[in-house]
C-alpha cells in the first residue's frame, strides 16, 4: 500500500509539496479575500516568457529561470499599471491582454528553439522530478513568505477589509500591496517546477476557496487552507505515481477541485447547508 514511499523521488516530492503548501496557503487566502484570484492566474502566465528565455539561454538552471520569471512578472505588472493610467483600457483588460501575449510568446520561443524538454513539463510540471536545487529554492521562498506574513499580517488584514481606514492610519498601503504581489510571483515561481505554469495558481486558489466554506475566522481559514493544499498535493502525487501518463500538476489540481466541490455542497457555509441556514 505504501510502496511508493520507498522511492527517493517520491520522498523528495512529498517534502517539497509539504513546504510549498505551507508557503502558498496564506497567499491563496488573501488572493481570495482581496478578490485577486484572476490576477493570480494572469501572473502565472505572465512569467512564462521570462522562464523560457532563461531556459533557452542558460539551460536547466533554477536560479536563471527564477530570475527570468521574476523579471517577466515585474515587466507585465508595470506595463499593466502604465496602460491603465495612460489609455482607455482598464487594468483588468490590460492585464488580460498582456498575459495572453506573454503566454503565447513563451510557448512560441520554447517551440521555435527546438527544446529537448517537452512542452508538457513547462505547462503541467513534474513534481516527481524535483531536484535538490529546486527543493532548496522552495524552502528559501517559503521562509521569505512566512517571515513576511509574520510581519505584515495585521496590516494586510486591515488593508483587505477596510483599505480606506488603513490608508488614513498608515502611509504604507502601497508597500503592503506591492510586497504581497511580490510574494505572489515568488510562490508562483516556487510552484513552477512541480505544477507547471498552467496549474500553479490552482493550488493557491482551490484550497483557499474550499476552506472559505468551512470557517469564518482568519486563523481557521489559514490553517484549513494549508490542510486542503497539503491533502491535494499528497493525494495528487500518489495518483500521478500510479497513473504514469498523468502529469502531477493536473492530478494535484483535480484533487483540490474535488475538495472544492465537496466543500461547496457539504460545508456549513456551502451551497446546500448555507441555503438551509438562510431559510
Amino acid at each position: 500500500m505504501f510502496d511508493w514511499l520507498a522511492y527517493d523521488f517520491m520522498q523528495r516530492a512529498l517534502v517539497a509539496s509539504s513546504i510549498l503548501s505551507i508557503s502558498i496557503a496564506p497567499v491563496g487566502v488573501f488572493l481570495v479575500l482581496r478578490r485577486l484570484s484572476l490576477a493570480g492566474e494572469a501572473m502565472a502566465h505572465a512569467i512564462v516568457p521570462g522562464i523560457v528565455i532563461a531556459f533557452v539561454a542558460f539551460g536547466l538552471s533554477v536560479i536563471s529561470m527564477i530570475t527570468g520569471g521574476m523579471i517577466a512578472g515585474i515587466v507585465v505588472a508595470l506595463a499593466t499599471s502604465m496602460l491603465a493610467r495612460r489609455t482607455l483600457i482598464r487594468e483588468d483588460g490590460s492585464l488580460a491582454s498582456l498575459y495572453l501575449i506573454a503566454l503565447a510568446l513563451g510557448i512560441f520561443i520554447l517551440s521555435a528553439a527546438g527544446s529537448a524538454v517537452p512542452l508538457k513539463s513547462f505547462l503541467f510540471g513534474s513534481a516527481l522530478g524535483i531536484g535538490d536545487d529546486t527543493l532548496v529554492l522552495i524552502g528559501v521562498i517559503a521562509t521569505i513568505t512566512l517571515f513576511s506574513f509574520a510581519i505584515m499580517l495585521r496590516p494586510l488584514i486591515s488593508a483587505t477589509f477596510d483599505p480606506v481606514f488603513f490608508e488614513t492610519q498608515s502611509r504604507h498601503l502601497g508597500l503592503v500591496q506591492q510586497w504581497f504581489m511580490f510574494l505572489l510571483v515568488l510562490n508562483l515561481l516556487a510552484a513552477f517546477k512541480s505544477l507547471g505554469t498552467l496549474m500553479a495558481v490552482g493550488l493557491m486558489i482551490l484550497p483557499a476557496t474550499a476552506a472559505r466554506y468551512w470557517v469564518s475566522t482568519i486563523t481557521g481559514y489559514l490553517l484549513l487552507t494549508f490542510i486542503f493544499a497539503l491533502l491535494s498535493c499528497w493525494a495528487g502525487l500518489i495518483l500521478s505515481f500510479y497513473l504514469s501518463n498523468v502529469p502531477t500538476g493536473p492530478a494535484i489540481v483535480l484533487v483540490a477541485g474535488c475538495i472544492f466541490f465537496i466543500s461547496l455542497f457539504c460545508a456549513p457555509l456551502g451551497l446546500l447547508r448555507g441555503s438551509i441556514v438562510r431559510k
